[in-house]
């Protein structure tokens, strides 16, 4: 059966979420969610809402695991440090792409990860750019005849307009770059571009 993966960035972790136990709800299995989130703080520091281990290495490896987040896939949430983006908290299936055996220092970067498993180019760097700035990415894999149902959740808790999102950044950007370093100034915030809305009746 075809699978379809769909991804979408969020300027708030708590929407995130929300978005995370909607789909478990609607019987989304956790091996076909992940989420990757670093929300930065206004003086450019990253923390979450929830509570991480001390730091077991430098960068791009495995940092720990972070306590709480109830049952499902936010139950075992862990700390890992993406190349380009910094630390992170992540769960789900996209974890495993980036750290390879799951074990140790990642295996590779947010856009690699992104891509082979279907996420268009431009969009990819538009997320990994999003990741490092503040926001929460969550990817879902479904198969085609519930896309739509797995879209109308994903959509109900204010995703970012990647296109949108991309055309903030202007110009001359040329997609993320992992040498600008997690401590880069973001190039856009939730306060800078609103999220995508539905209008009624018209779904995302």
């Amino acid at each position: 059966m075809a699978q379809r993966t769909i991804a979408r960035l969020y300027d708030s972790y708590d929407h995130a979420r929300e978005v995370v136990n909607e789909l478990e709800a609607a019987g989304v299995p956790h091996r076909d969610i992940s989420l990757v989130a670093n929300d930065r703080t206004q003086n450019g520091s990253s923390h979450v809402h929830t509570t991480t281990a001390a730091t077991s290495g430098g960068a791009g490896a495995v940092l720990g695991t972070v306590v709480g987040g109830g049952a499902g896939l936010l139950a075992g949430i862990g700390a890992l440090a993406i190349p380009g983006v910094g630390p992170v908290v992540a769960a789900g299936w996209l974890v495993a792409t980036l750290t390879g055996a799951g074990i140790g220092a990642a295996s590779g970067g947010l856009i690699g990860a992104l891509t082979g498993a279907g996420v268009s180019q431009e969009e990819a760097h538009v997320y990994a750019e999003g990741v490092r700035g503040g926001g929460s990415l969550v990817t879902v894999r479904v198969a085609e005849a519930d896309a739509a149902r797995a879209e109308d959740i994903l959509g109900r808790h204010g995703p970012v307009d990647w296109q949108q999102r991309r055309a903030s950044y202007g110009p001359d950007w040329k997609g993320f770059d992992e040498t600008r370093g997690p401590n880069a100034e973001p190039l856009a915030t939730g306060a800078d571009v609103p999220p995508a809305r539905a209008e009624p009746g018209r779904p995302l």
